[in-house]
């Protein structure tokens, strides 16, 4: 046995071991081409087949066109450990390299191919050199510790290397973080592991498959030094292997033992196939293959060298070896691609502990151009049953995008997708349309709830119960006042513009049920009718009422005719066209903008989305809902207006001042709904607060009137029978005129003490004057008065 010389300088730097006859075919081989084919010594023109060099950048057909090899190159091993990392789910990873052409150009056909598949990023790719120390092994574990989450590490190095990375983990404690993935020159070796075992737990690692050559070993350890001694290095190897020396001018100087040449290989020494002899084999075949069909072709008839095959040269010799297909001496197949290179086949192995057997490394799958590997026969440091992670970031959780890391593709930061989108995809988030809200976890959109004011909530339960109080005292006070028609109290009340009233606040009250009621199309025309038509009729016939006692005793002052439409019927008739200019504008409406019902998805649309709601509507702005007030608001203030002017008649003259009151709580109720109505346009309880404002403030005006104008009627009509009798008629002229002297009376008592002034005017009054002809034609005429136009005195 020798080490061989033939292999090239691009390869692992490590001599290789071949037998004598293997070598010296190839030694042979070689000659004759150079002699007897006349193959220029230039060496770019020499075939060559190699059995072990691995080095990617040999497969540069460009430089290196007339090498060929058995093995794959280190760039095929690269892609295992590429398919490796994919199939295990990391994405982020570490690299570590032995100074040379091994290390350096596995680490980067490594980098190249993680690159060109995408989604592996590299954290750290440190280098181990050559003249290397303790220290720089263990700086390369601290700065590999600087990436916690690379906990897999690709290995492009040598044993010794191996070895000493294995150790420096030891010593930082770090036994069981790294998830090493070694190259081919880890395979299945045990001196990189030996007394390190924990530390190299899990670890998974590449060999080019090999088999063990039948017949070989028989062979090779029968060889002495007495069959063998054509090999000029067998001597060498032998003093090695067995250590002892040969002779006296031996150069090996650890023994002083002597060789007896009785030793046995195998037998006085360890011994153990080296695993090239497949590959060496083969590339003797492959040469002999492509001579042998070159022979054939350019030499047919001829047995042994013809005058064509003599001048063919390297570059049809090349032409051959590329195109040799046969089976090898492990049973697979031989054959080259286009670069020179052998297909890749490698086996994958993990080194595992377990308590059935002694540490090993046990065959985990295979790659041949594609991975085959059998997750389930894998084995983690500290017991772990699942896959440990190399990720530089956790995935996101459902509902969050990815915000890439500058420069790092694999790293992320997680961003929730918020307010109103939802993850369309790992990296962006999408806004829901208008009508959409996301679904609980944000993957795609879901309707808005629809809501509206219900029965039984809060803000509806406080309106509907006043409403319905106002209601009964209404319909008391309707029926009470039907019931007593005919007495002087609800006579001198008007009962025309009594009713009416009565009717618009019943029709106050009623408005609230319809605001509550689910909107649909003939809900929203109820609304826009009634809303203010209430109101509208209420405000109308007190204004009436207003105006006309102000007319009655401003004519008064200056004459005793009585003034114009004072008559029940013209109230009336007043009265109806008032509230007939408020449905034309409704009808107007109705014209202009047909009622419908929308669905506002603005009005609940907070930032928190899970709140979101479409409030289902009525197609009334707050603009329109003024407006339809703003008339009756209109009517409101005329008659305060009135009621402030028809302050001065006195207490006994009709109901000026019951009135008066009415109107000016009336004002503080709307004076204090117009700034909350406004105020909570932008709230998110928007339809609840202003809508309950709204049937309030009309159920307190209603309730306003009704107590102050005819709740006392009613208690003197049920309580007090006996005050409800008419005492006397009085004519138009005659209250007029007694109005006028009450005032001037009480113009002169305003300056005298009690009674004073009626004893002046009485001793003032001379019998024949204007006053006593006035008292004795008033007398005269209130026995004929109507009763129809009487102001409502009682005296």
């Amino acid at each position: 046995m020798k080490l061989a010389l033939n292999e090239d300088c691009h390869g692992k730097g490590k001599p290789r071991v071949t037998s004598a006859a293997e070598d010296k075919f190839i030694r042979v081989t070689s000659l004759s081409i150079l002699q007897r084919y006349a193959i220029p010594s230039d060496l770019h023109l020499i075939p060559q087949i190699s059995y072990a060099s691995t080095a990617p950048e040999l497969s540069d057909d460009r430089r290196y066109d007339f090498f060929s090899r058995v093995v794959p190159p280190d760039s095929f091993q690269a892609q295992a450990m590429v398919d490796i990392v994919k199939a295990m789910g990391w994405n982020y990873v570490s690299t570590v390299a032995s100074e040379g052409s091994y290390g350096e150009k596995g680490v980067d056909a490594f980098h190249q191919l993680s690159r060109e598949s995408g989604g592996i990023c590299i954290a750290q790719s440190l280098k181990i050199p050559h003249n290397h120390k303790q220290e720089n092994f263990d700086k390369i574990i601290r700065l590999l510790l600087e990436t916690r989450y690379a906990r897999a590490v690709i290995l492009f190095a040598s044993d010794e290397d191996i070895r000493g990375i294995l150790n420096a983990s030891k010593r930082a404690d770090q036994v069981g973080h790294f998830l090493w993935i070694g190259s081919d020159s880890w395979g299945a070796k045990i001196s990189p592991v030996h007394q390190l075992e924990e530390a190299a737990v899990g670890a998974v690692t590449i060999l080019p498959k090999r088999a063990t050559i039948a017949g070989f070993d028989a062979y090779f350890t029968s060889r002495t030094l007495e069959n063998n001694r054509r090999n000029v290095w067998f001597a060498e190897y032998w003093e090695e292997n067995f250590n002892c020396k040969l002779m006296s001018s031996s150069k090996k100087e650890d023994t002083s033992r002597k060789c007896t040449g009785q030793e046995r290989i195998g037998t006085d020494s360890k011994y153990e196939q080296e695993g090239k002899v497949q590959f060496v084999i083969d590339a003797v075949y492959a040469m002999a293959h492509a001579l042998h069909n070159m022979q054939r072709d350019l030499c047919p008839d001829v047995s042994g060298i013809c005058p064509d095959m003599d001048l063919a040269g390297g570059k049809k010799l090349l032409k051959y070896i590329r195109s040799v297909t046969f089976n090898g001496s492990a049973g697979t197949s031989v054959n080259f691609n286009r670069n020179g290179d052998a297909p890749g086949r490698y086996d994958l192995f993990q080194y595992q502990i377990n308590n059935n057997s002694s540490p090993g490394y046990k065959n985990i799958g295979q790659w041949t151009e594609t991975l085959q590997l059998n997750i389930e026969d894998m084995q983690w440091p500290d017991g772990q049953t699942e896959i440990p992670s190399s990720v530089c970031s956790q995935p996101c959780k459902t509902g969050q995008r990815k915000k890439a890391v500058k420069g790092m593709p694999c790293c992320w930061h997680c961003e929730p997708c918020d307010g109103y989108q939802y993850q369309y995809d790992e990296t962006s988030c999408k806004l829901c349309s208008y009508s959409m809200m996301p679904n609980p976890n944000r993957t795609a959109c879901q309707p808005i709830p629809i809501v509206k004011l219900e029965w039984h909530s809060p803000w509806a339960v406080i309106p509907v119960f006043l409403a319905m109080l106002g209601i009964i005292a209404t319909i008391f006070v309707m029926a009470t006042f039907i019931r007593y028609n005919d007495t002087p109290i609800v006579r001198a009340s008007g009962r025309e513009l009594s009713y009416v009233l009565l009717t618009g606040i019943f029709l106050c009250y009623i408005i609230t049920f319809v605001m509550i009621a689910k909107p649909d199309v003939a809900i929203c025309s109820f609304r826009r009718i009634f809303l203010g038509l209430g109101m509208c009729i209420s405000y109308a016939a007190l204004l009436t009422k207003t105006n006309r006692i102000y007319r009655i005793f401003e004519e008064g002052k200056t004459s005793v005719t009585a003034p114009r439409l004072i008559s029940p019927t013209s109230q009336l008739a007043i009265t109806s066209s008032l509230i007939s200019a408020q449905l034309l504008g409704v009808f107007v409406w109705f014209g202009v903008d047909p009622p419908n019902t929308i669905i506002d998805y603005d009005e609940q649309k907070t930032f928190n989305s899970d709140q979101a709601r479409g409030v289902l509507k009525c197609d009334i702005t707050d603009l329109q809902i003024i407006c339809s007030l703003g008339y009756s608001i209109l009517l409101m203030v005329t008659c305060t207006v009135y009621a402030i002017k028809t302050r001065g008649v006195p207490e006994n003259f009709n109901e000026a001042k019951p009135i008066g009151f009415t109107m000016y709580t009336t004002c503080i109720v709307w004076l204090a709904f117009i700034p909350i109505f406004f105020g909570t346009a932008q709230s998110a309880e928007k339809l609840y607060i202003q809508t309950t404002t709204l049937c309030i403030s009309m159920n307190l005006s209603a309730s306003v009137a009704l107590g102050m104008l005819y709740i006392p009627k009613v208690y003197v009509i049920i309580f007090h029978p006996e005050l409800n009798v008419q005492k006397r008629k009085r004519s138009f002229k005659a209250v007029v005129t007694a109005a006028s002297l009450t005032t001037r009376l009480s113009h002169k008592t305003s300056d005298r003490p009690n009674g004073e002034a009626k004893t002046e005017l009485c001793e003032n009054i001379d019998p024949n004057s204007k006053y006593h002809q006035t008292r004795a034609r008033i007398h005269k005429e209130s026995q004929s008065s109507s009763a129809d136009l009487e102001v409502g005195v009682l005296i």
